[in-house]
């Protein structure tokens, strides 16, 4: 099945690499013809209208279109760690943790594997999958792949990570980031409408934006707020707002002069300008949430 999933010439990303992955080749974000994920769990550390009291049932695929220099999850996006697994074998993973009390499926950087988990979610849905779909991703989209998540993703869990584009182009590669992820982000805003929530608080509809503070790079936080507040008189019923201060200095975040980890001052400077702003209706993650234990052990559970 996988062979009849492959794109031929890959274009699921704003990269459009064109790899022709029917013949196994790999794309820039490290994908072939082979669906691979690395772990499947219930998850508690998400905003807590996703992760709620059950957690949220996560799945992290292998793979990813940015390169961010300080990605937490490097083993799994940049060196491709995972398991090889059939379409049919996902959609049971999506199953098992529907039965083990999950409140939503979390799909972490699912796009390189987009119709494969398109076609898990169908088969998974035939048999009795009823949760909300969350899609959680760096927000390097293209509007062709948020419309065809459209009936598929529920809600958007999405990135808003630089404003400048030599930023971008220093920290994860994608000097064209800030133009590509505020179009996406549009894109899932129209598409999910206003934010929906059950009885119980949980989101079942709507936008999760976060942003992480980088330490050293508050003049570009700021700017990334400016553009959520823009948004945000736009939109005003459509999105959470959600500022993170978990930046931890993993892979070659070093390199790149940025290998510590964000000051309570520059972080209070983030959530005071946001505040400012009136960004004053998401979540501000606390300082102690830069810990390396948050970043779950690739070890294939639940594979």
């Amino acid at each position: 099945m996988s062979a009849t999933l492959s794109p031929l010439h890959c274009d699921l990303c704003p990269r459009h690499c064109g790899a022709n992955r029917t013949q196994a080749q790999i794309g820039f974000c490290g994908a072939g013809n082979a669906l691979k994920v690395a772990r499947a769990g219930l998850h508690h550390w998400e905003e807590p209208c996703i992760s709620g009291t059950r957690g949220s049932g996560t799945v992290f695929f292998s793979g990813c279109s940015l390169k961010c220099c300080y990605c937490q999850n490097y083993t799994i996006s940049t060196e491709t760690l995972g398991k090889e697994i059939s379409v049919e074998r996902l959609a049971n993973i999506f199953l098992e943790l529907q039965a083990q009390g999950a409140h939503n499926i979390n799909l972490v950087t699912p796009g390189q594997w987009r119709p494969w988990i398109i076609t898990a979610l169908d088969l998974a849905r035939s048999n009795g999958l009823n949760l909300p779909i969350v899609c959680n991703t760096g927000g390097y989209e293209t509007v062709e792949s948020i419309h065809a998540w459209k009936g598929y993703v529920d809600i958007w869990l999405a990135d808003f990570k630089y404003a400048s584009s030599d930023l971008a182009a220093e920290l994860s590669r994608a000097a064209d980031y800030p133009k590509v992820a505020l179009t996406a982000i549009r894109a899932m805003l129209e598409q999910t409408g206003p934010l929906e929530y059950n009885m119980e608080g949980l989101l079942q509809k709507g936008v999760i934006l976060r942003h992480l503070a980088i330490p050293g790079h508050v003049s570009d936080s700021f700017a990334v707020l400016d553009a959520i507040a823009c948004l945000k008189k736009e939109y005003p019923n459509h999105f959470i707002p959600s500022l993170m201060s978990q930046f931890t200095p993993f892979y070659k975040a070093a390199e790149h002069g940025i290998g510590r980890r964000i000051t309570t001052f520059e972080y209070r400077k983030v959530i005071n300008y946001a505040m400012e702003l009136g960004l004053t209706d998401g979540y501000m993650q606390e300082k102690s949430s830069a810990r390396e234990e948050y970043t779950p052990a690739f070890d294939f559970t639940g594979v």
